[in-house]
C-alpha cells in the first residue's frame, strides 16, 4: 500500500542501509493521523514493533489479541505501514512494517483551525462514530462535495478534513468525500 499521492517525502539513508522515509505534514489535518496512531499504549507498542522489523498479523494477534489486529488494520488504512507477503510455515502471510521513520511538521494555521484538528483527534469514540455515520449517510455510494458536507453539518472545512482523516471508512478524492471501497 502506498501513502497518499499528495504526501511529500524526504529520503535519507539510515545506519541499517534502509531508506528513512519522513512524512512531511503541511496540512494541519494530517496531524490527526499521527496523533491517532499513538493514542493508546497498545498502538504505541505495536507501532514501535513494526518500526523496527516486519511483523505478521499472527505475531501481533498472539501478543496483543484482537486489539492488535485492529491496530494493524488501522495503520494500514491510515497508510502508516507498508505490507509484503512472506512465507510462514509454508503458507503466505501478510507482514507489516512502518512506512515512515520520522515526521516533519511544517505548518502554520490560525488557532481556530488547530483547535478543530485537535478536537477531531481527541474526540471520544462515541461522538466520532456518530458524526462519521452522518457523513457516511450524506455521501452515500456516489460521494459528495466536501464543502456541501461541511455546510450541512455546520462545521468548518478543517474540522471535516480532520474527521475524514481519522475515519477508516471515508476518504477525500479531490474535493469529494467518498466511502473507502475495499
Amino acid at each position: 500500500m502506498t501513502p497518499e499521492s499528495n504526501t511529500k517525502f524526504i529520503f535519507s539513508e539510515m545506519d541499517t542501509g534502509q531508506m528513512n522515509r519522513i512524512k512531511v505534514i503541511n496540512d494541519p489535518s494530517d496531524l490527526v493521523t499521527v496523533l491517532r496512531a499513538v493514542d493508546t499504549d497498545v498502538k504505541r507498542e505495536i507501532f514501535k514493533k513494526v518500526s523496527t522489523d516486519w511483523r505478521t498479523m499472527q505475531e501481533i494477534v498472539k501478543e496483543y489479541g484482537e486489539e492488535g489486529r485492529d491496530c494493524l488494520i488501522f495503520f494500514e488504512k491510515m497508510k502508516l505501514v507498508e505490507t509484503k507477503w512472506q512465507s510462514v510455515d509454508s503458507a503466505p502471510e501478510k507482514a507489516y512494517h512502518s512506512y515512515y521513520m520520522s515526521v516533519h511538521i511544517n505548518t502554520t494555521c490560525p488557532v481556530v483551525e488547530i483547535s478543530d484538528v485537535l478536537s477531531a483527534a481527541i474526540m471520544n469514540e462515541k461522538d466520532f462514530k456518530s458524526l462519521e455515520k452522518k457523513i457516511m449517510n450524506m455521501v452515500g455510494e456516489e460521494g459528495m462535495f466536501g464543502g456541501d458536507v461541511a455546510k450541512n453539518l455546520d462545521i468548518s472545512g478543517t474540522m471535516l478534513r480532520s474527521l475524514v482523516k481519522r475515519s477508516t471508512v471515508l476518504e477525500y478524492r479531490g474535493q469529494r468525500i467518498e466511502r473507502i471501497k475495499e
